[in-house]
C-alpha cells in the first residue's frame, strides 16, 4: 500500500493509488497515514483502468485486488488493536 499512498501524494491515478482511495476511511481508522482523497467513484475508475490495459483479465485482476485490500486492511486493523 505505500506504493499507494506514494503515487497518491505524487497525483498520480494508478491502481495501487485507487486501492488506497478505495480502502482510505478504514485504513485512516486503523492509524495509516493516508492523504486526503478526491474518492468518487474510485472502483469504477480502478475497474476501467484494468480494462484498459488487458479487457480479458480486468474482472480478475480487479477481484485480487480488492482482496489484496482487504487483506492488508485487516492485518492493519489487527496490528493496530482495532
Amino acid at each position: 500500500m505505500s506504493r499507494g499512498i506514494r503515487d497518491l501524494r505524487a497525483g498520480r491515478s494508478t491502481a495501487e493509488a485507487l486501492l488506497v482511495t478505495i480502502g482510505a476511511e478504514r485504513l485512516r481508522a486503523a492509524g495509516v497515514n493516508v492523504p486526503p482523497v478526491d474518492g468518487p467513484e474510485a472502483e469504477h475508475r480502478l475497474y476501467e483502468l484494468l480494462r484498459r490495459e488487458d479487457p480479458d483479465s480486468a474482472h480478475g485482476r480487479y477481484n485480487a485486488l480488492l482482496r489484496r485490500l482487504v487483506s492488508y486492511e485487516r492485518a492493519v486493523e489487527h496490528a493496530s488493536g482495532r
